[in-house]
């Protein structure tokens, strides 16, 4: 059994992990890494499709709005490491980027995970990290002085233990839950963990029938809502718009997603607007009012019960009429779960947030150990939001770390 001995031992070898094991080398920090899986940053390789949409562009306090329960937890560290400072730090480890509609996406030029995933273990090697892949972690303690973690074949001491080895989201990446006993068997809080910004499935047959069919829509549950496109598929929806919202759905708080299929025109200007063409001489038809795709609008007027799929306005009665607005402009799908694990590209629940101290991340009652990144109850929608908030956390882990050891 081997010991080995450092300042800093960081658990997890993924976005977050990379990114410290860099930012403490460059400080002088003795750094060692450990990976239970064969390489580092598999997670990222997976990412944005392969293309790995590394950040927003919009600034810290904008970015921080976004991850709802968390803003005021994660504002610190995003002013500590903006999103514009990500980006440049890319940039300048040789990643050249590019922006994208939709939230103001930052992607690689080269649109390759693989080149972010070298870039950045390259840059952190350069800084001196140690890596060890193939070592999974069975368990950490506290020892006079620091930390220790103890794997199959020996174990690490060290005076400022790291953890972020992820939550549970696309498992055959690594991420399977590792993290949240270590914290609990410390007496800490863990917040239950779910699937989030996964596809939802649904049972009903029209959803399934529309597979394929993307639409511009605002979807809802509860007080929340994304204007984002929403794909059906042959299980359910998909999208950023759904994904968004499936933790209720993950967590059983939600049976039901809300569509709107006009979200530019108000219920009574749509209201107006058929009553009106219903007047009109030789009166015209329903596809030329309402702009969608002709097997969302089939599905609409057959939920609507007019009879016929692109009918006369004329030819609508008022309650007809009255079924249509609601299925344009509150088009209720059930929902019956997510696709899980497999399928999330995140994972909610975690370290919950008043265990941490926002400003160093280290976890309050344990001097010495930090966690950050996917590991703490920290989620953010679709668009480069999470990738922020783990170099902005483990940057402030990093900075944290070096102030107390130097």
């Amino acid at each position: 059994m081997a010991t080995f001995d450092t300042q800093v031992c960081i658990i997890g070898a993924g976005a977050a992990g990379l990114w410290a094991a860099a930012a403490c080398a460059e400080r002088g920090l003795q750094t060692w890494v450990l990976e239970k899986t064969k390489r580092t940053g598999t997670k990222i390789l997976s990412s944005g499709g392969s293309r790995c949409n590394l950040t927003t562009t919009l600034g810290p306090k904008e970015t921080a709005k976004h991850f709802g329960a968390g803003h005021n937890f994660i504002l610190p560290a995003l002013r500590n490491l903006t999103p514009q400072a990500a980006r440049a730090h890319f940039e300048a480890i040789g990643v050249a980027t590019k922006t994208e509609a939709d939230f103001e996406k930052v992607f690689p030029v080269s649109d390759s995970a693989l080149q972010v995933q070298k870039a950045m273990e390259r840059h952190a090697r350069a800084m001196g990290a140690t890596f060890r892949v193939n070592t999974q972690v069975t368990g950490i303690s506290a020892i006079p002085g620091g930390w220790k973690a103890e794997f199959k074949d020996g174990s690490v001491t060290c005076q400022k233990l790291l953890l972020c080895v992820g939550g549970q989201s696309y498992p055959a990446t690594g991420t399977r839950g590792d993290g949240y006993p270590w914290l609990r068997a410390l007496g800490l809080k863990v917040v239950h963990p779910v699937p989030a910004l996964v596809p939802l499935s649904s049972p009903i047959g029209w959803v399934r029938e529309l597979s394929g069919v993307s639409v511009d829509a605002i979807a809802k549950v509860g007080k929340q809502t994304r204007r984002r496109p929403v794909l059906f598929t042959h299980k359910g929806l998909s999208g950023p718009g759904p994904m968004d919202l499936s933790e209720p759905f993950a967590r059983g708080q939600a049976k039901e997603l809300l569509l709107d299929l006009l979200p530019d025109q108000s219920w009574e200007a749509l209201r107006e607007a058929l009553m009106d063409g219903a007047q009109r001489p030789g009166s015209p038809r329903l596809a030329s009012l309402v702009k969608l795709s002709r097997r969302v609008l089939e599905t609409v007027a057959d939920l609507s019960e007019l009879g016929e799929a692109n009918p006369k306005l004329n030819q609508i009665n008022k309650k007809q009429r009255h079924r249509l607005v609601e299925n344009l402009k509150a088009l209720r799908v059930p929902i019956n779960g997510t696709l899980g694990f497999t399928k999330a590209e995140v994972t909610a629940g975690g370290l919950a947030l008043n265990q941490v101290d926002r400003k160093t991340m280290q976890v309050h009652g344990h001097p010495g150990l930090y966690v950050f990144g996917e590991l703490l109850d920290l989620t953010g929608p679709i668009g480069g939001f999470n990738f922020q908030a783990a170099w902005s956390t483990a940057q402030l882990a990093a900075e944290s770390v070096a102030k107390e050891l130097k």
